[in-house]
């Protein structure tokens, strides 16, 4: 199913966080969105499940207008759009194979979900997510406990749960180590591949994009100014997203923390954007 943004454009105040954006992506692409720290990346995502509403302009997905869903209908987009944030929204305090099936919670009925009672085939689904991400040994662990990158395929898991048709993911690897940040990188292309759901991910590296992304949008000040393969992401696209500085920095982003080297890939000698990372608070999980 087709998903597309038309004209949508998000204000706080007089601040234009997302500026009159239009992208159409087919179902089961896999694509990465980069740009500076403000440029409206983590806007433009909570718009898209909803934590957010657009200022103007309407996002469709499969012939239903989105950004017009009330109530039930609502929370049933936000079951199908799942959403992982980079700081993981999980439950420190309950054990991992409960907060993999929260991810249930919209697809049963309330009184079930206060008494926290889960089916034997839901507690089976679950304890299958946390196999296919490695970490089933973790089931019964307080998820605080677990190290970052642990968390993080704790949450993709609770996404899986879900079921869902969409894959927002908001910066999932910025806050972990090369190696956990290559676990969840080839978690979410696994899911894109096996079961051909769509995935949108902010990125803040551009090799990392370009491994794993087969299209690119790259924003900058609220707009979309680089849209493409990851081939067509020139010096002067890299320039235009990240502003003049950029151009001929120098900057390898094998000097980042999060930056993934995956064999086989040629080295990109390409300028990483100066800044932080997007910090708009997500509004629950």
């Amino acid at each position: 199913m087709k998903f597309e943004l038309k004209n949508v454009t998000r204000r706080f105040g007089s601040n234009i966080a997302v500026d009159s954006v239009n992208i159409e992506i087919p179902q089961g692409q896999m694509v990465g969105i980069i740009g500076r720290s403000g440029a409206g990346k983590s806007t433009l995502l909570r718009m898209i499940n909803r934590l957010a509403d657009p200022s103007s302009g309407s996002i469709h997905f499969g012939g239903q207008e989105v950004s017009a869903l009330r109530g039930k209908a609502l929370r049933n987009w936000q079951r199908d759009c799942a959403m992982i944030f980079q700081q993981f929204n999980l439950v420190p305090r309950l054990d991992v194979l409960t907060n993999v099936l929260l991810g249930r919670l919209n697809h049963r009925p309330t009184a079930l979900s206060i008494l926290n009672i889960f089916t034997r085939e839901e507690r089976i689904m679950a304890i299958a997510a946390l196999e296919r991400l490695g970490i089933e040994q973790t089931a019964l662990q307080p998820a605080g406990t677990l190290s970052g990158g642990q968390q993080q395929r704790v949450a993709i898991a609770r996404a899986l749960m879900q079921g869902p048709k969409m894959v927002l993911a908001d910066e999932p690897i910025a806050s972990l180590d090369p190696l956990n940040a290559k676990i969840v990188m080839d978690a979410l292309k696994d899911i894109n591949e096996r079961e051909g759901i769509t995935v949108i991910t902010n990125l803040h590296t551009l090799d990392t994009a370009r491994a794993y992304c087969e299209r690119i949008i790259g924003m900058a000040k609220g707009r979309v100014v680089f849209d493409g393969t990851p081939d067509m992401l020139t010096s002067e696209a890299v320039s235009e997203i990240y502003g003049s500085d950029s151009h001929g920095a120098g900057i390898d982003e094998s000097m980042t923390s999060t930056a993934i080297r995956i064999p086989g890939a040629r080295p990109q000698a390409v300028a990483h954007p100066s800044g932080g990372i997007e910090s708009l608070a997500p509004a629950g999980a």
